[in-house]
């Protein structure tokens, strides 16, 4: 598959998408962005700004298993995974499947369950693989997890630890709409449900093909020079205690190369690298007196002064290889 064909399915889920969730056409394109780099998103904002409705969406843009998990205190990990089951009459164990035995899973408030049960995400997020009772079981291509969090609500919470925190490859927040898109959400939803006759564009082969594509998508040695500048930086930054790891660049040359192929291009620009810079690095820097699951205004702030100080390549790098 070449950038002109993932060009194209981009926006086939792109302009099906955006026939339930009015504008955010920024935010669409990070969720795809962190899709195609076989990541999973962190959707965190106050309630009712459309962060299931836009999990929905694209689950059903994409012909593929949808599991929705509503996370609760009394959420148990055999309660995601699965676990074996005794059958008197075969007198025998079976493996009851759990949710996450899908394409695509909704973990709704995933600060509400108890770190025990967050931690049961970790092993399938990172290796697309489960195992329960000592036994490993490979998941199904492509597995994207979509959580959602309310950042304002802390009782009856629990914050995701570090390591859950990383493994999500964006954090987003989808944000309030704007006056005219506010009337578009009036009139559009009023006498009917859009989610409810929107049909599939693309498929689950599709979603895997561009995956295994991306790799065709150069990244000039410039780029990458650019890229560790700003990781640096992060890292020297005194109101930082914490920079971007080696696997959060990785993450940030992952996402600039997937978008740059979502817009029709082979090659990356310091402008891709800018674009998927915040979400990709927001979540993965603490604030001096933070911890990565709080301060997500005052990082973003920082992230900007990164992006300011550091300088930007103005050579052409298509063909720098």
């Amino acid at each position: 598959m070449n950038v002109t064909d993932m060009k194209k399915l981009a926006d086939s889920i792109r302009t099906n998408i955006s026939k339930v969730i009015v504008g955010k056409e920024d935010v669409i394109d990070l969720v795809m962005v962190a899709l195609f780099c076989q990541g999973h998103v962190l959707l965190e904002d106050v309630p009712g700004l459309g962060k299931t409705v836009l999990a929905k969406s694209l689950a059903r843009t994409i012909n593929c298993d949808f599991k929705r998990i509503q996370f609760t205190p009394d959420l148990l990990p055999s309660d995601l995974t699965g676990l074996s089951i005794y059958n008197q009459k075969e007198n025998d164990f079976f493996f009851r499947k759990g949710p996450l035995f899908t394409n695509i899973v909704l973990a709704d408030e995933i600060n509400r369950a108890t770190p025990r049960t967050q931690s049961a995400l970790l092993e399938c997020m990172e290796e697309q693989q489960i195992t329960v009772e000592g036994e490993t079981r490979k998941l199904a291509g492509p597995f994207f997890v979509i959580a959602t969090q309310n950042p304002l609500e802390t009782q009856g919470t629990f914050p995701l630890p570090e390591a859950q925190m990383d493994r999500f490859f964006v954090r987003l927040s989808i944000g309030y709409p704007k006056h005219d898109e506010s009337l578009t959400i009036l009139n559009r939803f009023e006498s009917e449900q859009p989610l409810d006759t929107l049909s599939s564009v693309v498929t689950a082969k599709d979603i895997v093909e561009i995956q295994q594509a991306l790799s065709d998508v150069k990244v000039s040695d410039v780029i990458k020079e650019y890229i560790i500048n700003l990781v640096e930086e992060s890292r020297n930054n005194s109101k930082l205690s914490l920079g971007l790891s080696p696997r959060g660049a990785l993450a940030l040359m992952k996402a600039a190369r997937a978008y740059a192929a979502i817009t029709g291009r082979d090659f990356v620009t310091p402008t891709d690298v800018k674009t998927v810079c915040s979400a990709v690095m927001a979540h993965r820097v603490m604030l001096k007196g933070y911890s990565m699951s709080t301060g997500t205004s005052g990082t973003l702030a920082v992230i900007e002064e990164i992006l300011a100080t550091v300088e930007t390549p103005t050579e052409k790098v298509k063909g720098d290889q």
